[in-house]
């Protein structure tokens, strides 16, 4: 039987129920790199298997976001896929109907919140975030070990993994068109920092400029403690994520480039009161590939 772990572990936390047992929790990685290209050229991303290779909490598997855990065939970089291949991506590193998952990144968090949120989408929320990554878990005095055992003890016991999924944790872009014109209820945040979301960035990857109207902004770093990359206590969490206008919303919808930033917002607001948020899955990227779809900037 898995643990009952709350969503947000520290790493004190997670070596303790590794240390008690193993059988029913599955630690994964899941760092990836974005790089950026010239000026209106979509960006690229790679998985840093090499880094997890060098240093990984002990037992952790790797997952590949970028490939593994969306539609490749897509338009759009990490297109969410359909629940049967997504499940069973899940299953081929481990994950199954009785796992506890904990994810985790060395860049940020927002790739480990972006597993979070696949996990419960397809209905699986026995799912926690390690708080601060691998480099709070060194910080912590915490071992790590290297190569690729680990991963490939985890892909030799592949499991099953239902999916059940959650619709209202997904928003289509004709949902949010209809709330950014003030035709259904709720609030449309934007998880990128204050010079994109005005259309002021040196280099943007989007087909245009701008911000989706009707959109505030609620920068991911707003978040998190900018020395240790932990996220900030609750009671800071309530205060930003309420001057967003996020919690008590009748909906409230996430956003950023291409479905990863976004969860950030979305992963606190639940770490706080289990706050339910969608995430806009195609963002930017598909809502500026149609020159009829509006845009703000300024």
């Amino acid at each position: 039987m898995a643990p009952a772990l709350p969503a947000l572990v520290s790493p004190e936390l997670l070596r303790t129920t590794l240390e008690a047992s193993t059988a029913s929790v599955v630690v994964l990685d899941a760092t990836t790199a974005l790089a950026m290209h010239g000026d209106l050229e979509p960006y690229t991303a790679e998985p840093l298997r090499d880094a997890y290779l060098e240093g990984h909490v002990p037992g952790a598997g790797f997952v590949d976001v970028t490939h593994e855990l969306s539609d490749t065939a897509a338009e759009q970089l990490f297109t969410l896929p359909a629940p049967e291949a997504l499940a069973a991506a899940f299953g081929a590193v481990g994950v199954g109907d009785d796992t506890h998952v904990v994810v985790y990144d060395n860049v940020g968090n927002a790739w480990a919140t972006r597993v979070w949120w696949l996990l419960r989408w397809l209905g699986h929320d026995a799912v926690s975030v390690l708080d601060g990554g691998l480099g709070a878990w060194r910080a912590a005095g915490l071992p790590v070990a290297t190569g690729g055992e680990d991963d490939a003890a985890l892909r030799a016991t592949p499991r099953t993994l239902t999916p059940h999924v959650r619709p209202e944790l997904l928003a289509t872009t004709s949902q949010v068109a209809e709330l950014s014109a003030g035709a259904t209820p709720g609030v449309l945040v934007n998880a990128l920092d204050p010079e994109t979301f005005r259309g002021e960035q040196s280099v943007c990857p989007y087909p245009r400029r701008g911000r989706i109207p009707g959109s505030v902004n609620l920068p991911l770093f707003e978040l998190l403690d900018p020395e240790t990359g932990r996220l900030l206590p609750v009671a800071s969490l309530r205060d930003r994520l309420q001057a967003g206008g996020v919690l008590g919303a009748e909906r409230a919808v996430t956003y950023c480039g291409g479905g990863i930033a976004a969860t950030v917002p979305a992963f606190a607001a639940f770490v706080v009161d289990g706050t339910e948020v969608a995430v806009y899955d195609g963002s930017l990227s598909e809502w500026t590939s149609d020159e009829a779809r509006p845009v703000e900037v300024g």
